[in-house]
């Protein structure tokens, strides 16, 4: 029985000895007052295709040579790939007049229109700019209304001294690609 104190004070004093704390970075909501005219009524967002680096909770850095630098104590604080897809969904809803939920498709009644975002870069930049490229798709489950393949490219200014400026960069891409795809193809 005396050594469950001792063992307990160890376990204190190790707690104490930690590194630096783990950051969670939220994706903030980014405000757009824009609203563009779409032909759908309904859409759904697929869940997007991030690059495997993207998709770890750790936030990727490219450094100077190309290398992809990440630290385990500097995470995002939701699920990378969920909070792209439903990103893309809420930015779609804001900025047009269409119903727009990120799958499984919540109501009865099919969506007019699905989203699918391939993307083959979803980085920060060594040169302080956050940038998402690869490829957007839009098909017709009704078979009724064109379908669109398209490449995208956007970028967004970050400072590099400060991570929670990534994450903040990274919502104003998704709002721009949501521009993009609502201008390109709904």
């Amino acid at each position: 029985m005396k050594s469950l104190p001792a063992l307990a004070l160890v376990l204190v004093a190790l707690g104490a000895c930690s590194s630096a704390p783990v950051l969670r970075y939220p994706v903030p909501d980014v405000a757009d007052d824009a609203t563009i005219g779409v032909g759908v009524r309904s859409l759904e967002v697929r869940e997007a295709d991030l690059p495997l680096y993207a998709g770890l909770e750790t936030i990727a850095i490219e450094g100077p040579n190309g290398e992809l630098m990440t630290d385990p104590n500097r995470l995002w604080a939701d699920d990378p790939t969920r909070a792209v897809t439903q990103g893309l969904a809420d930015a779609l809803s804001s900025i047009t007049r269409a119903k727009v939920a990120a799958e499984p498709w919540p109501l009865s009644d099919l969506p007019d229109a699905r989203l699918e975002v391939r993307f083959s870069k979803a980085l920060a930049s060594v040169d302080g700019q956050y940038r998402m490229a690869g490829q957007y798709y839009i098909s017709s489950p009704s078979g009724n209304r064109r379908e669109v393949a398209k490449p995208f490219e956007v970028a967004a200014p970050y400072n590099p001294e400060d991570v929670r400026t990534i994450a903040t960069a990274q919502a104003q891409a998704i709002r721009e690609l949501a521009r993009i795809i609502a201008r390109g193809g709904l």
